[in-house]
């Protein structure tokens, strides 16, 4: 038996009941004690390790409800064009990245955004121009487009006769030449002539990222399969070989891909399986694109367009493949941005859970959940409490994308990341921060809930100021929030006894910062199950 006694600190438990004490104590994993310095102190008794916080915050372990963490970890590796403010700086940084790999071999990155480039798009001539013996494949940001050079199109058997597949687009310019650019499943065209990551490189990967996590205090993950399959459906398999080899350091709560579906359902698999460490979620779908893209499902169409954005299943598939999920005990989350597919997505439940009603069928263990809901149609914001539905978001995404939302969608802004709508109506809030796309740091995104501003304090007063939540309402959607969605709010989010001791110990109290400076906060010490996961090193 261990007992790890922390004191002389600020303790917020998120815990009504005690929401700030001075000492607590751990047992063998679990929070054993927690009030004064003489209340625990009476508990433990004299034999037991210590640690003086001198004065610093500790608050719970947080938890990223929504993390690419495979991508995260491979990302890591490949040319960033993250904030990268025009198309001449980006082409240096190819062409310098070109000039260190071996002949031949594909050139990979991530993190480009045209919007920053005077929303023009970039094209394969582009790249060819400078790098013409070497297949290239980009990212956007949001991993929901890809460009790529000539020689790319060519390996992929990409020309300008090749038809569009279903759910994706092959850009092609006026003259009916595909440009380079690859939109939705289209990129599944380029992904399945790239050479696969190894194994082991995966499992390095989620190491690596893995102890970012831990050093903004995150003790817990979400982890939706991504659009490769370096972040797909190897990642539950992945999860479970370093589970076995006792290197999982953060906990993980994996969702099921989407095409997994009739392999799941013959299995018997249902959401909840697991344990503290790796648990079953839902099934991962995409309703549709993105913002940035213009591919996202609107009801309206994109401000001075007749553009309504790229549905990826038709209703029908959509409603038969939540309804079976949901027959079967398999939670549903999916990825909805546009007002459209955030409706259709909450039809398709309340008509599957009406089925199962009407069947004598339970729902499942786990709630459904809607990842990302960017903007929605006013009368569906009740809707999510009513039929128990997670809002999954990602305050970063707010001040990441203001400005191109404020072009695409105009006034309709009002309800575009409506955490306050959300939370008043009664629904739960998952907060995350689909790292790669944004940065995992948690705490950008509190600030980003906090304030509605960038990180350069900008615009005055926050965009949409009137969706803000407090720093408690931001640090519950971090913890309490993505508990519930995992069917763990029993272990996890508060600090209680009783509890998982996971917490972090901060460099700042959150409750008494400036909220300008909310994403300066970073953790010193993180401990997972009790014990010291990570710790800075001055």
């Amino acid at each position: 038996m261990s007992i790890l006694l922390l004191y002389n600190g600020v303790i917020r438990t998120l815990d009504p009941r005690q929401p700030v004490v001075e000492a607590l104590a751990i047992r063998d994993g679990r929070v054993a004690a927690i009030g004064s310095a003489a209340e625990v102190a009476a508990v433990v008794g004299s034999q037991h390790e210590a640690i003086d916080l001198r004065g610093r915050t500790v608050v719970p372990g947080l938890c990223d409800a929504h993390v690419h963490i495979t991508s995260q970890g491979i990302n890591a590796q490949r040319i960033s064009l993250t904030d990268v403010d025009s198309i001449d700086r980006a082409l240096a940084a190819i062409k310098e990245r070109s000039a260190q790999l071996p002949e031949g071999a594909w050139l990979r990155g991530w993190g480009w955004d045209h919007s920053l480039w005077g929303g023009v798009w970039p094209t394969a001539a582009q790249l060819d121009a400078i790098v013409p013996d070497k297949p290239i494949a980009l990212s956007r940001k949001d991993g929901h487009a890809s460009w790529v050079n000539s020689l790319a199109l060519k390996l992929a058997g990409i020309d300008d006769n090749t038809p569009d597949p279903e759910g994706g687009q092959i850009q092609r310019d006026s003259n009916g030449k595909a440009t380079g650019i690859l939109l939705e499943t289209a990129q599944e065209l380029i992904r399945r002539v790239i050479p696969p990551v190894s194994t082991e490189e995966r499992l390095n990967a989620l190491q690596y990222a893995f102890n970012e996590a831990l050093s903004y205090g995150l003790t817990s993950i979400h982890v939706p399969p991504g659009g490769e399959a370096s972040d797909g459906r190897n990642t539950l398999s992945d999860l479970q070989i370093l589970r076995e080899r006792g290197l999982l350091s953060v906990r993980n709560h994996a969702h099921i891909a989407g095409i997994d579906l009739d392999h799941a359902l013959g299995l018997g698999l249902r959401s909840g399986l697991g344990d503290a460490w790796l648990r079953i979620g839902g099934l991962k779908l995409f309703a549709d694109g993105t913002l940035g893209s213009q591919t996202a499902d609107m009801l309206a169409p994109f401000e001075g367009t007749d553009n309504y954005g790229l549905p990826t299943y038709t209703v029908e598939f959509l409603n038969d493949t939540i309804a079976r999920a949901i027959a079967g005990g398999i939670s549903i989350v999916v990825h909805a941005i546009g007002d459209g597919a955030n409706q259709k997505v909450l039809n398709a439940v309340e008509a599957a859970q009406a089925a199962n009603a009407a069947k004598g069928l339970p729902l499942p263990a786990l709630p459904s959940r809607i990842e990302h809901a960017q903007i929605l149609d006013p009368n569906d914001i009740p809707r999510f409490k009513q039929l128990g539905v997670i809002a999954s978001m990602q305050p970063i995404h707010a001040t990441g994308d203001m400005l191109v939302a404020d072009q695409f969608w105009g006034a309709r802004c009002a309800n575009a990341y409506a955490w306050r709508s959300l939370l008043e109506s009664g629904a739960v809030l998952a907060f995350g921060s689909d790292a790669p796309v944004e940065s995992m740091n948690p705490w950008w995104g509190i600030h980003a809930a906090v304030t509605r501003q960038s990180r350069a304090n900008s615009p005055t007063g926050g965009w949409y100021p009137e969706q803000r939540l407090s720093v408690e309402e931001a640090l519950l959607a971090y913890t309490v929030g993505p508990a519930i969605a995992s069917g763990e709010q029993h272990e996890k989010g508060r600090l209680s006894v009783g509890m998982l001791a996971d917490l972090a110990v901060l460099n700042k109290d959150p409750y008494n910062c400036p909220p300008e400076e909310l994403h300066t906060i970073s953790s010193e010490l993180t401990i997972v199950d009790g014990k010291v996961a990570w710790e800075h090193k001055a």
